[in-house]
């Protein structure tokens, strides 16, 4: 490809959608925007950008195709159906997907797209929306150096660090990787707060405390202050971390790997997500451990929970483990929520109403 500014198309202008794109719109790249929502671009037709009618449209004529949507399934039908991007992309395009996605989805997009002339691969991200806010974002690549050198100046534009992984499939492997990561991350923030608000500690310093040690992680540094200021909007949808942690758990029972921090996490964020906190950020989870009124206050309903039933005789946490009667592992998720009369906190710790 020539000098001249790369034509760009991006579909997808959501939470962390809006900002990448205007940093590449505010780098001078020429932008088409496609969102389902159409007020989501209007700030950035305002700022230049050119409003698509739909994900064909936008990518016809560009160079290069970034897409940003919620699921896979989104993902599929965005680049493989009939009028798919796939089909509708110039030839010789550059088709970039930064949602978190399957891997074996990823692999499938990438050699179909060569079988079309075009080329694609799968680039999620991390760093949440501030990251995406400051143009700072860690991208996870599924190709090689040499495979992104012709839009590696466009992925600058709203980067720090860019990892590539080597081949189709590998950017969403290692993504799952980092949620992996974070979702023990995230149960052990709010296990911390709890335990140090039950012995009368003062939460702020704790937590300066913790960073200060090898306790210390980005949901500590990053998450714990919103939630210590009762501020549940989201940076990341419990929604969308349910579905990336349902993807690393599904990818791992394909290896047969227990990942029981993984687990106990998704039976946290399950439970939050069934008690009306889907659209809350991540950092709701410690919502989980407060007296029901916090909850009710956050719009939460701890009546839409219904616990799971387990065989008699055994009790199935989510941990990847069976118990004997009257044990209960990661504090019994199963089995305290059911109704609450006064308080509801994670693990049964049965504080009273004040």
């Amino acid at each position: 490809m020539s000098d001249k500014k790369l034509s760009v198309a991006f579909i997808g202008t959501g939470i962390m959608g809006a900002p990448i794109a205007g940093h590449i719109l505010d780098a001078g790249y020429p932008v088409t925007v496609y969102n389902r929502t159409k007020a989501k671009t209007d700030d950035l037709v305002s700022r230049g950008a050119v409003w698509a009618d739909s994900p064909a449209a936008a990518a016809k004529d560009a160079d290069v195709v970034f897409t940003m949507v919620g699921y896979p399934a989104d993902v599929e039908e965005i680049y493989l159906s009939g009028d798919g991007l796939l089909a509708a992309a110039k030839p010789g395009a550059y088709l970039i997907d930064l949602t978190t996605s399957a891997p074996e989805l990823a692999r499938d997009i990438a050699e179909a797209a060569e079988t079309y002339g075009k080329h694609a691969f799968d680039c999620p991200v991390t760093g949440g929306d501030t990251g995406a806010i400051a143009g700072t974002l860690t991208l996870i690549v599924g190709a090689t150096d040499e495979g992104i050198e012709p839009v590696r100046d466009i992925l600058e534009t709203f980067s720090s660090k860019i990892y590539c992984f080597g081949g189709p499939g590998k950017g969403q492997a290692a993504k799952l990787a980092n949620q992996v990561a974070l979702s023990s991350c995230m149960v052990g923030m709010a296990d911390a707060l709890s335990f140090a608000q039950q012995m009368d500690l003062d939460l702020a310093e704790t937590r300066e405390m913790i960073l200060g040690g090898t306790g210390r992680s980005g949901a500590m540094e990053q998450l714990a202050p919103k939630s210590l200021d009762g501020d549940w909007k989201p940076g990341f949808m419990v929604t969308h971390f349910l579905k990336d942690l349902r993807l690393a758990l599904a990818a791992a029972e394909e290896k047969e790997l227990a990942l029981p921090g993984a687990d106990t996490a998704f039976t946290l964020y399950d439970m939050l997500d069934a008690i009306g906190g889907s659209k809350l950020g991540t950092q709701a989870i410690t919502l989980l451990y407060q007296e029901e009124a916090d909850a009710v206050a956050a719009g939460l309903d701890w009546s839409l929970y219904n616990p799971p039933v387990h065989d008699e005789g055994e009790h199935e946490c989510g941990c990847g483990h069976h118990h004997e009667d009257g044990h209960e592992c990661c504090g019994g998720h199963g089995d305290h929520h059911g109704h609450h009369e006064g308080g509801c906190c994670c693990g049964g710790h049965g504080h009273d109403a004040e």
